[in-house]
């Protein structure tokens, strides 16, 4: 789950009940004129692009995935959530902040609302070679870690395909599949695969470091797993945050993901210690990390917000995105120490003011597909629209493009690397209002109404929320030899209504749009798409499908050479979600009076292994009556009190 941008977390005690809530930040506006500019690195410390270079050590390894099985809780103490988010600061549209060292936009007329035609939604195809059930809510919170775990809106889904495994991971859990669908561990929780102890343990009441903002990859190459966390330090027994924060590198030791693993960890806190530069109102928070590859490197990048020294915890200033690289020989080799290089508050320049880069997203590939040209290259891209790029009006035409060139450099003993980057016309995109759900079962808005259980209501005008459609950041980046892919969340009219639908766009590696388009259905939205694609350009982009006529529904289109097509149902949703960040009583808006503030996706995920195309995205997987939940509010084992949250996984064949 993404701390800042939309999702910061705030506790909100009600009645005894401590809630974890999400709030936005952001606006979206619009970007500045296209230009090509380059950032090449230098040593110069803190700098817009700057790059300093330090080493990392191997901190610890397992014997096996499955070690890290922990015994079931033995007591109930401690709150539902973590205390360390009563402390996170509020954030709506209006007050995100921005960058206080690099301007950002100028202001220019308000671009219009895109229009696109209605997609048709089809039945499940021949392509869908296997679909299955993933991960859920309650798995994650009363399974995993014997229950010593908390309640997490949304579920930040990642998953990676290869070797015959298929392996998810979501707050705060992971298992491991067979590319058959079959469970080959039970959810474990994150906390003890990195082998720190739990995020709660009910017994003692003690607190554990908090890991948040899971991705991972299947490296083909050398054959090994990397799973990325965010981990956030947390003082045992008040559970209040440190302020200090790493990005947790996990490598496997074999091609089977439950096998050992060695783990690594590199300081995002950027306040001058642990080997990192000294950044601006720092100590500061890696939000919203995200992995990519090409044949000679790692990549991850954050986004970085400081930490405030006043009331609240997070400050008023944005300093950019960082990229941090590595040799992929180096980090998958199990090497007892890892060069990691990091180019330092990232910045689209050349126009009247410079661009902070937000969200930057790393490129994967098919298997064995890599840009050799220049020594190596990786792709990235971002966009150019959020508050935090110095923007206001909620919608752009432009993208932030970016290329690394050189990588081969990071397997020598002289750094070489040059980042450069170009701001790239394109379709207009707009900040989407959240997406409304088809009527149906809500036992939790029920329970509230009529206040059946101990802080839970009475809360007598409370009606089922919307869906959160996210910004218009991307979601993720991909490249198949031809085109560098990207899809974002955006405003789309469609049938003469506004709705939220998804933007996708296909690059090529010159940095000039040659394919785009939407993907939007009437009465409906489209929202949190994932893309991925062969070699021969033939793909899939995941969606999740909700509105008047859809629960929460796991879709997927095709991709050619055109882009996306018609959309397909890969598992209908079988209600609406029920989550409390819906319901005015819990005020996960933290605003007076009480607002909703509803929570879904942050992360999707799509990848390619062999020929196939992988995809996973949140729906809703059950649903049971206000009697059954009065009964049993897990309504046989399928959700959890406060939320009903799953995940799906999905195998296409294009």
């Amino acid at each position: 789950m993404s701390w800042l941008r939309r999702s910061s977390r705030v506790l909100v005690p009600v009645a005894g009940v401590a809630l974890l809530v999400s709030v936005a930040p952001g606006a979206l506006a619009q970007a500045a004129p296209a230009h090509r500019a380059q950032v090449r690195a230098t040593n110069a410390p803190g700098g817009v692009g700057a790059q300093s270079a330090w080493t990392i050590t191997r901190r610890s390894s397992s014997s096996s995935l499955s070690r890290a099985i922990a015994q079931p809780a033995s007591g109930t103490k401690g709150p539902e959530v973590s205390p360390a988010a009563a402390a996170i600061a509020t954030r709506s549209h209006s007050n995100a902040p921005g960058s206080k060292a690099l301007g950002g936009n100028a202001a220019a007329a308000p671009l219009p609302i895109p229009v696109a035609p209605s997609s048709g939604v089809g039945a499940i195809g021949p392509h869908v070679t296997k679909s299955f059930q993933g991960l859920n809510l309650y798995q994650e919170r009363y399974v995993a870690g014997g229950g010593n775990q908390f309640t997490f809106e949304p579920p930040d889904q990642g998953m990676c395909v290869g070797n015959g495994f298929v392996l998810e991971t979501i707050n705060d859990a992971v298992r491991v599949f067979t590319t058959a669908g079959v469970a080959l561990t039970p959810p474990i929780d994150t906390n003890s695969f990195y082998g720190y102890p739990p995020v709660i343990n009910r017994t003692t009441g003690v607190f554990g470091p908090e890991l948040t903002d899971p991705s991972c990859l299947y490296d083909s190459v050398n054959h090994r797993w990397i799973h990325i966390t965010l981990t956030l330090d947390i003082k045992p027994r008040s559970g209040a945050l440190t302020l200090n924060n790493h990005l947790d590198i996990a490598v496997s030791k074999t091609a089977d993901p439950t096998g050992g693993w060695n783990f690594y960890s590199v300081n995002t806190t950027d306040d001058g210690r642990a080997n990192t530069p000294s950044h601006t109102d720092c100590p500061c928070i890696g939000d919203y990390p995200h992995i990519g590859a090409d044949a000679n490197g790692v990549y991850l990048t954050t986004n970085e917000y400081p930490w405030s020294t006043g009331p609240g915890v997070f400050g008023t200033n944005f300093n950019g995105a960082q990229v941090y690289a590595f040799s992929r020989k180096a980090l998958t080799s199990g090497a007892a120490s890892v060069r990691v290089v990091q180019f330092q508050n990232l910045a689209l320049t050349g126009g009247k003011h410079p661009i902070p880069g937000f969200t930057v997203i790393p490129a994967n590939s098919p298997d064995g597909v890599f840009a050799g040209a220049n020594g190596g290259t990786e792709y990235f891209l971002s966009t150019t629209a959020a508050a935090e790029t110095g923007n206001k009006s909620g919608r752009s035409n432009t993208l932030g493009f970016w290329t690394l060139s050189n990588t081969q450099s990071l397997n020598g003993s002289h750094l070489a690397l040059t980042l450069d980057h170009t701001v790239v016309p394109s379709e207009v995109y707009a900040i989407p209002s959240a997406s409304e759900q088809k009527l149906g079962n809500v036992p939790l808005r029920d329970c509230l109404v009529v206040g059946c259980a101990t802080g839970i209501g009475p809360s007598a005008n409370e009606t089922e929320g919307p869906l959160d459609s996210s910004d218009t950041r991307i979601f993720n980046t991909w490249y198949d030899g031809t085109h560098v892919w990207g899809t974002l969340s955006t405003a789309v009219e469609v049938a003469g209504n506004i709705h939220a639908g998804s933007a996708w766009f296909a690059l090529d590696p010159a940095g000039s749009v040659s394919k785009q388009g939407y993907v939007a259905v009437a009465n409906n939205n489209v929202i949190y798409a994932g893309i991925a694609t062969l070699s021969s350009g033939k793909g899939a982009m995941g969606v999740t499908l909700a509105g008047r006529d859809w629960f929460p529904t796991a879709a997927y289109a095709l991709v050619d050479g055109n882009g996306p097509g018609e959309l397909h149902v890969a598992r209908a949703g079988a209600s609406p979600q029920d989550g409390f960040c819906e319901y005015t009583f819990f005020n996960c808006a933290q605003t007076s009076p009480p607002q909703m503030r509803p929570r879904w996706g942050d992360y999707p995920a799509a990848q390619t292994s062999g020929n196939s195309v992988w995809i996973a995205n949140e729906y809703i997987a059950q649903t049971c009556t206000f009697a059954q939940y009065q009964t049993d509010p897990s309504c046989g084992k399928t959700r959890g009190t406060l939320a009903n949250w799953s995940t799906r996984v999905t195998q296409i064949t294009p």
